[in-house]
C-alpha cells in the first residue's frame, strides 16, 4: 500500500522523533515519523511521516506512540507556520 508524506501537530504534551510509530484509533499501525521537534512559536509538538494514503487527509486525527503511550495528532498542511 502507498504511504504519503504528512505533517503533523501534537495535540497533547510530547515531542516526536524520528521512527516513532504513527498509529490509527484501534492501535493498528499505519506509518512512521520521519522527522519531529518542539515548535517554538507554536509551543507543540510537531513532526512529518509518512501514512497510509488512506488515513492521510488535512485535518484526520492520528496517535503517535511515545514511549508506549498514544499521543493525539491532526494532519496538517505544510509549512506548519504562516508568517503572514
Amino acid at each position: 500500500m502507498d504511504k504519503y508524506l504528512v505533517g503533523f501537530i501534537l495535540q497533547d504534551k510530547g515531542v516526536p522523533r524520528k521512527d516513532y510509530h504513527i498509529v490509527d484509533l484501534n492501535n493498528n499501525n499505519i506509518g512512521y515519523v520521519t522527522s519531529g521537534t518542539m515548535s517554538p512559536s507554536l509551543k507543540k509538538g510537531i513532526g512529518m511521516g509518512y501514512i497510509m494514503q488512506h488515513q492521510s487527509s488535512v485535518g484526520n486525527i492520528i496517535f503517535i506512540k511515545i514511549r508506549d503511550k498514544k499521543i493525539k495528532a491532526q494532519i496538517v498542511k505544510r509549512p506548519f507556520y504562516d508568517n503572514k
